[in-house]
C-alpha cells in the first residue's frame, strides 16, 4: 500500500471514528506519515472532494487545521445534487466519481450505474469526435440521472 493509500485510508477511519466530521492538522498528518504537506493536499485534493461526497475546509498557519465533513443527504438529494453539479462538460474520470460516490450513499445500485457508465464512456462515445466527447457525456449522464429521479 502506498503512502497516498496510507494515508487515504487513515482519514476515512477518523472520519469514521467521529460521525462523518474530522479536524485535522496537515503538519500532524505530514508527521505521521513521514512526508511532505504538499502530499496530504495531494490526498484531501484528488480522494476528499465534493465529487467524493466531501467538504473540505482549510485555515493555513501554525495552528491550521482541515476540516473533511462527509456529505450526508437523501439519495434523490444527492442524485439532483450531482446534476446540478455536472457543469456542460465532464470527463470520464469525474463521471465515475460521482457514481462511485452515489453507489456509496446507496443513490444508485450497481446495475444503475453499470448502466450509467457503459452509456458515458469513451467506447460508447467513438463516434463522437474527441474534442466533443466531454460536452455529450455531460448532457448523457444528466439526463440519465433526471431520469431516475422521475421513476
Amino acid at each position: 500500500m502506498g503512502t497516498s493509500d496510507m494515508i487515504a485510508s487513515f482519514i476515512m477511519d477518523v472520519l469514521e471514528d467521529a460521525g462523518g466530521i474530522a479536524e485535522l492538522q496537515r503538519s500532524n498528518l505530514a508527521e505521521k506519515f513521514r512526508c511532505v504537506p504538499s502530499q496530504i493536499n495531494y490526498v484531501i485534493s484528488t480522494r476528499f472532494s465534493p465529487e467524493h461526497g466531501y467538504i473540505v475546509e482549510s485555515r493555513r498557519g501554525g495552528g491550521g487545521y482541515i476540516r473533511i465533513t462527509r456529505v450526508q443527504v437523501s439519495p434523490q438529494r444527492l442524485i439532483m445534487h450531482t446534476v446540478n453539479s455536472v457543469g456542460d462538460s465532464l470527463d470520464l474520470r469525474t463521471a465515475a466519481a460521482f457514481v462511485s460516490n452515489m453507489i456509496g450513499s446507496d443513490a444508485l445500485d450497481e446495475k444503475t450505474a453499470g448502466l450509467i457508465m457503459t452509456a458515458i464512456g469513451d467506447n460508447s462515445l467513438k463516434p463522437v469526435s474527441p474534442e466533443h466527447r466531454d460536452i455529450i457525456r455531460a448532457s448523457i449522464f444528466k439526463q440519465m440521472l433526471v431520469a431516475i429521479l422521475a421513476e
